[in-house]
């Protein structure tokens, strides 16, 4: 049934991504569990076509900060990332593993982008879970505080700027380059 929420979605504008386990249930109680999550976030990304800028595992809810997907809705890449963590998790019985619903806010403009990635990375230090953020593993975090390269590709100020100086030497690249 439809909740008469309307998604707005744009080329290329940047989300802010929450979702959370059945009744809030602490679900992510192991470093395997929330391992199989980073890795089926970073099959998203691939499969999808879009830029994940930063994410936190909890132990009950996710959140994500991404740009929207190159061909598809936002909607149907959070509904392939809980199908597939959860079809890839088997020893957890039955019963559901997710909320159906999810929350998203569209992100305006840079200032509102600082503030949301601030906050998932902070959220691990807010909930007594770590002392400091870097403590947490289930994180990007690490990627902007030591330039860490993770299980998911994160899409950062050095890291374009790390793609466009490797393709600018690609004799491919400088060959196809129009002008």
């Amino acid at each position: 049934m439809p909740s008469g929420l309307r998604r707005f979605q744009q080329s290329r504008q940047s989300h802010f991504v929450t979702f959370s386990c059945y009744r809030r249930q602490p679900y992510f109680s192991s470093p395997d569990v929330y391992e199989l999550l980073v890795r089926c976030l970073e099959d998203m990304r691939r499969r999808f076509g879009l830029c994940v800028y930063g994410y936190v595992v909890m132990p009950e809810h996710v959140h994500l900060l991404v740009s929207e997907p190159e061909e598809l809705a936002l909607a149907d890449a959070v509904h392939y990332l809980k199908l597939s963590f959860t079809k890839r998790l088997s020893n957890r019985g039955t019963g559901s593993f997710w909320q159906k619903r999810y929350y998203d806010r569209n992100v305006r403009d840079a200032e509102e982008f600082t503030v949301k990635l601030r906050y998932l990375h902070r959220n691990p230090v807010k909930r007594g879970l770590v002392k400091a953020a870097e403590e947490w593993k289930w994180s990007s975090f690490r990627h902007y505080a030591f330039r860490e390269m993770g299980t998911v590709e994160i899409e950062s100020e050095w890291t374009a700027r790390d793609r466009e100086r490797r393709d600018s030497h690609d004799p491919v690249r400088v060959f196809l380059r129009p002008g």
